[in-house]
């Protein structure tokens, strides 16, 4: 009986533990919710316009750029991010702003290999009150991993710009 126990768990239990995509997967719709609520917040506390770009080609990414000018629609700096990772990556400078600018590493996230975005991606961007500017309905962005199980999905509602899963 323990055996039989061994060898079912051994069937079921070791190939889920050992797929890291579903992992990886939850972790950059993490990172993707935190870098969405900080770019909203940043509109805010500065009043400005700022924008985040989506890359759903592998590796996936999604980089933060900012206005110079309060007045301005167009983001043509980088924004320094909440990503605490340093390390400068060629997709990530394929983030760069406007200006030409390279992109700041800690204004980008990166995904794992195996993780992407899904479905219809569209750049973002929020104005100076913090609501999406040019939507009028909320925006959804969708995480997969390899296999194409819908991970989970980030809403930014349009009218307060609010970011939730």
């Amino acid at each position: 009986m323990v055996l039989v126990l061994i060898g079912v768990l051994a069937v079921v239990a070791v190939p889920r533990i050992f797929n890291s995509s579903d992992y990886y997967a939850r972790g950059f719709h993490d990172e993707t919710l935190a870098l969405l609520r900080y770019a909203q917040k940043s509109a805010v506390a500065q009043r400005r316009t700022v924008c985040v770009k989506f890359s759903a080609t592998s590796p996936a990414f999604a980089t933060l750029t900012i206005a110079s000018d309060a007045g301005a629609n167009v983001c043509d700096t980088a924004l320094h991010g909440p990503n605490k990772n340093t390390k400068q990556d060629e997709n990530c400078a394929g983030g760069a702003s406007a200006s030409g600018e390279p992109a700041d590493p800690r204004a980008c996230i990166l995904a794992k290999p195996g993780v992407s975005y899904s479905g219809t991606l569209n750049d973002l961007s929020f104005n100076g009150l913090g609501q999406l500017a040019g939507a009028t309905e909320a925006q959804q962005i969708q995480v997969q991993n390899s296999q194409g199980a819908i991970s989970k999905t980030v809403t930014i509602e349009a009218e307060t710009g609010y970011v939730h899963d």
